[in-house]
């Protein structure tokens, strides 16, 4: 039988890495939705082939697009959000059917996200980190943010125990050109310097979930210190004190590109 969940994946230009996070989901899920937005490439076709319901909506942000796809017609009442470039493997999805049979109390959960780059497991200064995918339809939306949304979810909340993957086949060069994009966005955050957090943002806490402690860190020490030197004590912290060279010149090289040249170029 299939899980009772929809899994809904948001696209753009995904063909290289969609078959890859359908593979591990159509089958299993009761239900997955695809949203499009607009893609030139075969995302649409290849999703159309994998049996997926295929919506398109004009992209405006990740936060807007994720909600968007909350309005289309869900049949289950556990969602689950994947990206593109992200799939399950087995032991997770034994995890979440165990989980929804027994009708938990919990309204969502936290998973844990492995980052694999190049095809090496980013570990030591990235890992486990903890992101709520899994929910109640009707008991969460994403907050409103430009970049680094989280999902907004009715407590109490949950974690389970295995992780899902996160593997990017676009290769360097999208890598980069992905992430030039991103800094753009976060560079329109820190504009904002918003101190008071609405109702449309995860609270920033010292002693919250990891995402509040992170959110915390970032509006309390982060942008209190000088740009362009912040990037270098980012990258001493990930490659020295939490141990990133210990995986190899492959990781080496990840903490280089996204704890100092991405947050170099934000600043910048």
């Amino acid at each position: 039988m299939a899980t009772p969940v929809t899994v809904i994946i948001l696209t753009y230009n995904e063909e290289l890495n969609l078959p890859h996070a359908l593979a591990s989901v159509c089958g299993w899920a009761d239900q997955v939705i695809v949203l499009d937005s607009f893609s030139t490439d075969r995302t649409v076709e290849i999703a159309q082939a994998h049996g997926c319901e295929v919506y398109q909506h004009r992209f405006e942000n990740y936060a807007a697009q994720r909600n968007h796809a909350l309005t289309l017609p869900i049949r289950n009442e556990w969602v689950l959000f994947l990206d593109a470039d992200e799939w399950l493997p087995e032991e997770l999805k034994r995890e979440i059917a165990e989980t929804l049979l027994r009708n938990p109390r919990e309204n969502g959960f936290y998973l844990k996200w492995r980052f694999i780059w190049m095809g090496r497991w980013i570990r030591r200064g990235y890992y486990p980190t903890w992101i709520l995918r899994l929910f109640r339809h009707g008991k969460g939306k994403c907050e409103e943010r430009e970049v680094n949304e989280h999902l907004i979810v009715e407590p109490p909340l949950g974690h389970l125990r295995h992780d899902f993957i996160h593997e990017d086949h676009k290769g360097l060069a999208a890598w980069i050109a992905k992430h030039v994009a991103y800094a753009r966005r976060e560079a329109a955050e820190l504009r904002k310097a918003r101190e008071v957090v609405t109702q449309e943002e995860i609270p920033a806490r010292l002693f919250g979930t990891q995402a509040e402690r992170k959110r915390w860190i970032r509006a309390k020490i982060w942008n209190r210190l000088p740009p362009l030197f912040r990037p270098w004590l980012y990258f001493f912290y990930r490659l020295v004190l939490r141990g990133g060279w210990l995986d190899g010149p492959v990781a080496v090289a990840y903490h280089f590109l996204h704890a100092l040249w991405f947050p170099m170029l934000i600043d910048l």
